[in-house]
């Protein structure tokens, strides 16, 4: 790594948070996030609102970024951005202005896949975290993605196992609105279950080959346990709404385990890190402590600002293809689907 100070700007706009960061080498300088209120009265994101707070929120945040760091926009030694995956509304916005800001300063611009900058978050210099070595594996857990993927280095990645059907943060925010609970829902599932009895009510576990995931017939089967139950007791979900998230998540939580598991097995890896939006959840943070124990895993997991969609992240990767020079020109676009190694 070099000791010259160069200093990245990061813009994050793939989802519904707008989020803009300044980073001096691998040190996070400042790291801004703009969360939009609006889709909680609707049940999850509404994207052609989402792309409208973003042209709304992105220059001030990233006005607030780089006062929060103490930099003027001439000192910046080149611009990193979301291209994708994501919805496609909300990343051109961030798309266009990153490539207007460098055109307009003269700085190279650099595209990140947000994917690999949950992943590569953990090289983020930070006092309460540390890096994991090469190779390691990366379980990328979030509202769109759940996969995992084998780490080679910085920018050779092999995704060994994804999910079939709904990611688990879908499975989480879904399962929570059938029990009546306002979106976003997984951190509410999260917070009811700390509180119950995980083995209160058994659902079934897919049975899916290798290491990839499946999570639509668990909401199928959550929906028809709580349809019957209510049947007979209205307030049912009320009532055992602390066991019954328990229960869900602890299942969640066991196939994420199981694949896991295997994963470390075939290839030996045991350095394991997680990241991604649910990675922010208290039970798997704990089940991935007690595995440094049981399974005698290394395990890697970042700080809560850095699991859900943040800028920081992207400018670590910023930085990082900075090193190598990897930059790209105006005609690059958004991409709403791309996939980690292309």
């Amino acid at each position: 790594m070099t000791t010259k100070k160069n200093y990245i700007l990061a813009i994050e706009s793939s989802c519904d948070d707008t989020s803009a960061a300044v980073l001096c080498n691998t040190k996070v300088l400042s790291n801004v996030v703009a969360t939009q209120e609006i889709h909680k009265q609707y049940g999850g994101v509404v994207p052609e609102l989402a792309s409208r707070a973003h042209q709304q929120n992105i220059v001030p945040v990233v006005h607030q970024a780089l006062a929060k760091a103490n930099i003027d926009k001439k000192q910046l030694s080149a611009i990193a951005f979301t291209r994708g995956p994501g919805l496609m509304g909300s990343l051109l916005v961030g798309t266009s202005f990153a490539k207007s800001l460098a055109l307009a300063l003269d700085i190279p611009l650099i595209e990140v896949n947000h994917m690999e900058a949950h992943i590569l978050a953990h090289f983020i210099e930070d006092e309460e975290m540390s890096a994991p070595p090469f190779p390691f594996l990366a379980l990328t857990i979030s509202g769109g993605h759940t996969q995992i993927v084998k780490v080679n280095h910085y920018f050779d990645m092999e995704v060994l196992g994804e999910t079939l059907d709904d990611a688990v943060g879908e499975a989480f925010d879904k399962s929570a609105k059938l029990m009546g609970l306002p979106y976003p829902g997984g951190p509410l599932v999260d917070k009811h279950a700390r509180q119950g009895n995980p083995e209160a009510f058994p659902f079934p576990k897919p049975k899916v080959e290798g290491m990839n995931f499946s999570f639509s017939g668990l909401k199928t089967s959550i929906l028809y346990f709580l349809k019957k139950r209510t049947k007979t007791d209205s307030d049912f979900i009320k009532n055992n709404i602390d066991d019954i998230c328990a229960s869900v998540q602890h299942t969640i939580l066991e196939i994420l385990m199981d694949k896991l598991i295997l994963a470390a097995k075939e290839t030996g890896i045991k350095h394991i890190a997680i990241g991604g939006g649910v990675a922010a959840n208290s039970g798997i943070r704990q089940r991935l402590q007690d595995a440094r124990e049981t399974m005698g895993w290394t395990t890697y997991i970042p700080k809560f600002q850095y699991c859900t969609d943040n800028a920081g992240m992207i400018g670590i990767v910023g930085y990082l293809k900075f090193l190598e020079n990897q930059f790209t020109d105006q005609s690059i676009a958004a991409r709403a689907r791309y996939a980690i190694g292309t």
